[in-house]
């Protein structure tokens, strides 16, 4: 059974209720992001949901060179900071450099590792001695057995205050898969687990300059995960997607979210999280 890890006010992992990791994909501007935060508060708060807020200050990895990449660190920082004053909930970003983490770790409660960078040793340790809770993307070219070493490598620099996130695996070209089998094995190594439910519908390089998305399948996975026993969810949430400067095919539209969750909620009733406690007899030998 994954042991709690406690973000802000609350407690993740164990037999504790869902959670949501939500928010805009990138620092679009103050407005956006504040109105989009106190929307996705009051839905989550009316469900009883516990929430962090995400957004990222600078997408380091997009497709191309002429994509907008946010606002940089210290005015993405500025804005996350008046979020959680404003709010009063716990912040997620990203950190995409080892230099970087020190000063992101002053605002944020949680660092999020991205999936691309999921196995680099520097960048991890480095964000497990801050403190603050450490969120790894699986990367999309990782079973979800292999995350066992990156766990490994966390532990190895002081933290247990570990989640770990499934977002799909590359299936081909251009096309992501997600396997359901990923949540008990991951639980299994003792930590909570989100499933990235936006993430997971990203068609890669899709759009040719950049990716593109299915974003009609966000809710029959997110149910299927549910079931299957994941500890949260992270979606990347916009009002108005067709506009987003960064991920808009893939995120979910604001006015659809409430209800989404509202189905979520009864699916974790109905079956609480999986057990979590035994690896499968085929992937011992690779963990």
């Amino acid at each position: 059974m994954p042991i709690p890890v406690n973000i802000g006010p609350f407690s993740v992992g164990d037999q504790s209720p869902h959670f949501l990791i939500a928010g805009p994909c990138v620092i679009e501007n103050e407005k956006n992001v504040l109105e989009t935060a106190a929307a996705i508060a009051e839905i989550t708060a009316d469900l009883e949901i516990p929430y962090v807020f995400k957004s990222s200050y600078d997408k380091a990895n997009r497709t191309s060179i002429a994509s907008y990449r946010g606002l940089g660190i210290a005015e993405g920082l500025r804005i996350l900071r008046k979020v959680k004053d404003e709010l009063n909930i716990p912040i997620l970003t990203d950190v995409h450099e080892v230099h970087d983490v020190p000063r992101v770790a002053e605002v944020a409660d949680v660092l999020q590792i991205p999936a691309f960078l999921c196995r680099q040793t520097d960048l991890l340790c480095t964000a497990a001695k801050t403190g603050r809770v450490v969120n790894v993307k699986k990367g999309q070219f990782l079973s979800p057995w292999d995350i066992a070493n990156v766990v490994k490598k966390l532990e190895e620099a002081g933290t247990q205050k570990i989640v770990l996130t499934e977002r799909g695996a590359s299936f081909g070209y251009q096309n992501l898969v997600v396997d359901m089998r990923a949540f008990p094995v991951m639980r299994a190594l003792g930590y909570p687990v989100v499933f990235d439910a936006t993430h997971s519908v990203q068609l890669p390089g899709g759009g040719g300059t950049h990716s593109s998305g299915q974003r009609e399948f966000i809710a029959p996975l997110a149910r299927a995960a549910s079931a299957a026993g994941c500890d949260g969810f992270f979606m990347e949430v916009h009002p108005d997607p067709e506009q987003a400067l960064s991920d808009g095919p893939n995120m979910i539209r604001l006015d659809e979210l409430k209800p989404l969750l509202e189905k979520l909620k009864i699916i974790w009733q109905v079956v609480g999280k999986g057990e979590g406690s035994q690896k499968p007899a085929s992937q011992v030998a690779h963990i």
